[in-house]
C-alpha cells in the first residue's frame, strides 16, 4: 500500500502484490490453517485496492475514455462479484472443502479483472491523461487506500459520492476490528 508514482504504477504495483498474495496460497497445502491468514491479509489489500479504484480510477475513466462508463460499469461489477467471494470466505474455515472452491473462483476472477485493467483501462488513460493528471490519481489513491475498509461490504455504495463518504467510517471501523482480533498481522 502507497507505493508511490502515478496511478498506473501505483495500482499494477497492487496487481503484483495480489499475485504474490495467490503464490503464497497455491504453494500451501489445501486445508491448511495458515491459508486463512494468508487469505484474511489479501483480503485487506484487495477491498483497500477496490475502494481506491471506485472512488478515484472509475471516475477518471467515465470522464476521460470515450468508452468509460461501460468500462467503469464492467470494473464496478467485478469488484461486486470479488466482494461477495471474498465475504463468502470471511465465514469459511480453510479446512473447509467450500474454502478452496471459493479461493480458485476469487484467483481466477481476480486474475480476469487485472487483466482488463492493465490491458484496456490503463493503456487508455496513459494516452488521454496528462502525467500530472496520472500523478494526482496516484496520489488519490494512496490517500483513499489508507482510510479504505479492510473488510468486505458488499452493499455498501460503490460510486461516487456515497462511496466517498462512508468508505472512510467504515473503514475506521474495519481497521479497530483488525487491531481488537488481530487480524492481517502475519
Amino acid at each position: 500500500m502507497g507505493h508511490g508514482g502515478n496511478v498506473i504504477d501505483e495500482l499494477t504495483t497492487d496487481h503484483r502484490e495480489v499475485e504474490e498474495f495467490f503464490g503464497r496460497l497455491r504453494a500451501l497445502p489445501v486445508g491448511h490453517k495458515d491459508r486463512r491468514t494468508v487469505l484474511d491479509e489479501l483480503t485487506i489489500e484487495l477491498v483497500r485496492h477496490s475502494v481506491a479504484e471506485e472512488m478515484y480510477l472509475y471516475p477518471a475513466a467515465r470522464e476521460h475514455l470515450p468508452d468509460g462508463d461501460a468500462l467503469a460499469d464492467r470494473e464496478i461489477q467485478d469488484h461486486a462479484e470479488v466482494e461477495r467471494l471474498l465475504k463468502a470466505l470471511e465465514s469459511c474455515d480453510a479446512d473447509h472443502p467450500e474454502f478452496e472452491v471459493l479461493v480458485r473462483k476469487l484467483i481466477i476472477d481476480v486474475t480476469e479483472h487485472v487483466a482488463e485493467e492493465e490491458q484496456q483501462l490503463f493503456p487508455g488513460l496513459a494516452q488521454v491523461c496528462a502525467p500530472e493528471e496520472l500523478k494526482r490519481l496516484g496520489d488519490q489513491i494512496r490517500m483513499a487506500k489508507k482510510v479504505a475498509p479492510t473488510r468486505p461490504h458488499p452493499s455498501a455504495p460503490d460510486t461516487p459520492p456515497a462511496n466517498k463518504l462512508l468508505a472512510p467510517g467504515a473503514g475506521l471501523v474495519d481497521r479497530v476490528r483488525d487491531f481488537v482480533t488481530g487480524r492481517g498481522k502475519p
